[in-house]
Order: C-alpha cells, then structure tokens, then sequence
C-alpha cells in the first residue's frame, strides 16, 4: 500500500473526502486551517462543495442547513471558532441532524495562542452549548494536527446507511417535512428531551472506544488521550526498562466515556494517575469512573506546554515510592 507523508489536519481533511463528505463549511483559525486548505481543492476534484464563510457562526448554520437536506457535512476550527459555534451544535441536537465538528484544540482561555491543549475538554464533553445534550466526542488535539507521519489509506468499507426520510429534500408527492429545533410547550419539549436522552444512552451502549496498553498486572495505571496518551507509551516502555509495572488506558471516545474498563483496570492496579495538556478537566470523569476504590493523582500542564516522558516517569516512581510498592530495581 502507498504510504504518504501528511498532516494529521490533512489527513483528516482526505479521511473526510474518502467517507463521502459532500460539503464543508468553515473559516480560518490556526492551528487548523490546513483542513480548509486542503478540502478547497480536493472537495471539488470529487464534484462536492467547499466554502469559506465569513465568520464561524455562519458556518455552523450553514452545516445545519446542509444536514437538513441529508448532506454528509463538516466543519473544523479551534478554541474561540468552536465557542461562536455553540448555539448552533446546540440548535443541531435539538433538531436530531448529523454532522462532524473538528476541534484541533489550542491553548487559552481566550485568545490564548496556538500551541497544543486539551483544555477544551469541557466544552466538547459537557456541551459548551445551551440545554440538556451530549455528543459523540472522540480525542485527537492540536499538535495531532500539525504533526506529519507516513499515511497508508484503505478504502472505507461502510454498511448501507438507512433512507433519510426526514430530510426536507423537496415534497415530490410526499408528506411535508419538517426540521423543528424547538417546541414552545413545555410537555412536549420534555418529550423531545427524554428522546434525545434514550439516544445518549445508545450511544454509551454502542460507542464506547478505548486502548489497553502495557502490562497486565500493573502496579499503577496511568490514564491520558491524544498527545499526551503517546508520551504515556514511552513512560510504560521506559518504566518496565527500570522493571515498573505499568498500564495505560487510552479514552478515544471522551463521551461516552470508557468508565467500566477504566474502573476494572485502576481496582487492578491499585492506584492511577491521569496525565493532560491542562489542569485537570478529564479528572472529573476519571473520578467518577473509579468511583473512590483506589487513590487518584493527576499530572497536568497548559498554555501549550507538553508533559514530557522524563517528568512523567518521575511522578510516577514517586507516587509508587511514598505508597511503599517494591519493584525489581528495588524502590
């Protein structure tokens, strides 16, 4: 298979192109616009639609208005762009409509700068967005997106999708359709709110993702996704060198959350330490998966800083050292 060297933006720009994107929607901020860049090319070599709009929240309607008409639609953009997106993933759930969102997140808050965080971590899982919703969020960050590896694409093999009989495609003899986002009633807005939480829960029956990685009769699980979840594999590789039991648990659906193995895992080893690119917005849910059965210890940096391998091993060798565990190099 050919193997081609590319950027993690780009490449999710062709993995887009190759699942049958047909329109994208979107406006430049760094570090994203590679995305945009590349789909403005590549979007119309496949006779599908690429547009820049003039501001992010127009975009995002633009993508409701697209996802109405049962289009595969995207847009992509980093911290302030995601926030003036909001309202409009809000008004999306409301109305039931799909569509893909990319976040290459960076630091803040505010304007913060360009370097690579995880700090957005809230706004995608909790729903940055007004009203009761959740969406399906998976993992990837900021220097995901700007770094360059060798790319080897398969063809997507895909079951068929079922008929969008909602789509407000045009009458042709049929019943009107109708794409509403809202119900002024509050029974039936309650209604409407019960549904979409039967859905959230299929999506936890159905979505969950994770990595295991490492030993399996650990002595202390480390926890981290994206950036950080590749730095936490050199901890586990450099920590069995000095004879360290270690495991990890790569989230890659940070909603749902993997909480069952990551509660299994964690009673196994008896401790766990949850390593991000802020200070500490996974640990909530981390918290809440191990549920108070084994000690919890975070490791955290921001504004664009990366936890290194080196200050990572530490922490961890001090965390098994002050909890009296012995391992073959004798701490």
């Amino acid at each position: 298979m050919k193997r081609i060297l590319m950027k993690g933006n780009e490449a999710i720009a062709e993995a887009a192109v190759r699942a049958g994107c047909d329109l994208y929607f979107g406006y430049p901020i760094t570090p994203q616009t590679e995305i945009s860049e590349y789909l403005s090319s590549r979007l119309p070599e496949e006779g599908k639609v690429f547009l820049q709009a003039e501001s992010e929240i127009a975009a995002i309607y633009m993508v409701y208005g697209a996802a109405a008409v049962g289009k595969r639609v995207l847009t992509s953009s980093s911290g302030p762009g995601i926030s003036l997106k909001q309202e409009g993933i809000s008004y999306l759930v409301s109305a039931e409509l799909p569509a893909v969102i990319v976040n290459m997140s960076r630091g803040g808050p505010g304007l913060g700068n360009i370097q690579p965080s995880q700090s957005d971590y809230f706004q995608a899982v909790k729903g940055g967005g007004h009203g009761d919703y959740k969406t399906i969020v998976l993992a990837p960050d900021g220097m995901l997106g700007q770094m360059m590896e060798p790319v080897v694409f398969t063809e997507p093999q895909f079951d068929p999708l079922p008929p969008k009989d909602w789509a407000v495609s045009g009458k042709e003899g049929r019943k009107r359709r109708f794409i509403i986002c809202f119900a002024l009633d509050p029974q039936e807005l309650e209604k409407v709110n019960q549904a979409l939480q039967e859905k959230f829960r299929a999506m936890e029956r159905n979505e969950i993702r994770y990595e295991i990685f490492g030993d399996e009769h650990p002595d202390l699980l480390l926890v981290g996704y994206g950036t950080v979840a590749r730095i936490l594999k050199s901890v586990v590789r450099e920590g069995a060198r000095k004879g360290l039991r270690l495991a990890l648990v790569r989230p890659i659906t940070l909603y749902p959350f993997p909480s069952a193995v990551m509660k299994e895992k964690a009673v196994q080893a008896g401790r766990v330490i949850d390593v991000e690119m802020n200070h500490g917005q996974m640990l909530e849910d981390v918290r809440l998966a191990v549920e108070g059965r084994v000690p919890v210890h975070f490791y955290g940096r921001s504004g664009g800083m990366i936890p290194t391998v080196e200050d990572t091993l530490q922490k961890v060798m001090d965390i098994l050292s002050r909890e009296g565990v012995k391992h073959e190099n004798g701490i």
